[in-house]
């Protein structure tokens, strides 16, 4: 269609000049004493049009001419340019590859290529940012080559080109490598002192919390690393179960580094109340206070939620919890001073008439009749529950009252027997 169109158009000029020139009888005359010139005005026209035609191209060869040292200079830098995209490429094609020595080579090449673009006079709008990357390049390529002089060289460098204008989004990226790097290293502490610089908004990505959790679990800083694994698990950083487990973990570790009662009990008010529901972390809370001769009353206050979950629906505690759960009870009426609470008696005693075959109430509520001096209920619970009793140490506890009970009553053959018994688990 445009074709059509624009021979149309030609036509319609060749009618148009047909028309204007086939009868055109004017004249055109040019006195130049003492001459006289009589010329058509087709062929003035004609003239007029020729000098323009060559007044034009002349101009343009001219300007084609005094253009050339421009088309060279931009040439060159053009050249400059694709040999520092393909050297940024090969740096990064190297390092991924594991070619780290010439990966270091083809960053620095980089470097050499933007230097000579600058002195032929031409600055990449994106300069600060492509020597930033390239000197990040180098130093990750110093890193895995062990080499930590060249690599802080290059880590300074990267730094001070990525506070330029146009590279300050790298700098953020250049900070948290630069911390990944010290972990990698074993310094926590200069990895925590790379993040603590980072802008607030930065300082709470995903990827700033994960390095900050590894660096202050390494540093043994469980205090703050439990908040950061609590900020993760609110961001979704882990599955649900990952978190629980993470953050189990690291309430263990807070209780664990307690060394007297009051800092335990500080530690365990840290915890959220979540935390504190879990089984293994409210057992190990209660050892713990029990392990430094705290109140006795204060860990059971802290097992009864767990107890509460294993009489409720024992289903929700595993056989290792629900033997932790039991020891630690054990303990805490060993150490009482004198019988048990009358609400745990209760609690027992219906736990275990609900569920009367479950070998670990059974076990318990026979310790507890032991505390009360009920020597025969006692007795009686302890047999019954022993030959269902998985875990040794609780066989050898069972045994070992066994040797109490019998000495209590004067039967010094079933005591030495259950003594021995007690000493083969």
């Amino acid at each position: 269609m445009r074709v059509a169109l624009w021979l149309l158009s030609l036509f319609a000029v060749a009618v148009a000049i047909a028309l204007f020139a086939g009868d055109n009888q004017g004249t055109i005359t040019l006195f130049w004493p003492p001459y006289r010139l009589d010329l058509s005005l087709n062929l003035m026209l004609l003239l007029l049009a020729l000098l323009f035609v060559t007044l034009h191209l002349a101009l343009r060869s001219l300007a084609a001419l005094f253009a050339m040292p421009g088309h060279a200079r931009r040439w060159r830098i053009q050249h400059q340019e694709r040999s520092v995209y393909a050297a940024l490429l090969d740096a990064l094609s190297h390092l991924v590859a594991g070619r780290f020595i010439r990966a270091r080579k083809a960053a620095e090449t980089v470097l050499t290529r933007e230097d000579a673009m600058t002195r032929l006079g031409e600055t990449l709008n994106y300069s600060g940012r492509l020597r930033a990357l390239a000197h990040l390049l180098a130093a990750e390529s110093a890193q895995s080559l062990q080499d930590r002089a060249a690599r802080s060289h290059h880590l300074r460098l990267a730094l001070e080109h990525s506070t330029r204008r146009d590279a300050q989004e790298m700098r953020e990226g250049v900070q948290f490598r630069a911390a990944r790097w010290a972990l990698e290293d074993r310094d926590p502490e200069a990895a925590l002192q790379g993040l603590d610089e980072l802008p607030l908004g930065a300082a709470r990505r995903t990827i700033a919390l994960r390095l900050r959790l590894k660096a202050a679990r390494m540093a043994q800083r469980t205090r703050s690393a439990l908040d950061t694994a609590r900020l993760l698990a609110k961001h979704r950083a882990f599955s649900e179960l990952a978190a629980q487990g993470i953050l189990r973990g690291l309430a263990l570790e807070l209780l664990q580094s307690a060394h007297d009662p009051e800092q335990l009990q500080s530690a365990w008010l840290q915890l959220d109340p979540a935390e504190r529901q879990l089984p293994e972390v409210a057992t190990e809370a209660a050892r713990r206070l029990l392990q430094l001769d705290g109140d006795v009353e204060l860990a059971r206050s802290w097992l009864l939620p767990v107890w509460d979950s294993l009489v409720a629906q024992p289903s929700t505690l595993t056989p290792v919890q629900s033997l932790q759960l039991i020891d630690a009870l054990e303990r805490s009426f060993a150490l009482a001073a004198g019988a048990p609470e009358p609400a745990w008696l209760t609690r027992i005693e219906q736990a275990q008439m609900r569920n009367p075959g479950d070998a670990l109430l059974q076990y318990l509520a026979g310790v507890t009749c032991m505390r009360l001096q009920l020597w025969g209920k006692a007795q009686q619970l302890i047999k019954q529950s022993l030959p269902r009793l998985q875990d040794a140490g609780l066989q050898r506890n069972a045994w070992r009252a066994l040797a109490e009970l019998a000495e209590q009553r004067g039967d010094t053959a079933a005591a030495a027997q259950a003594w021995r018994e007690a000493a083969k688990r």
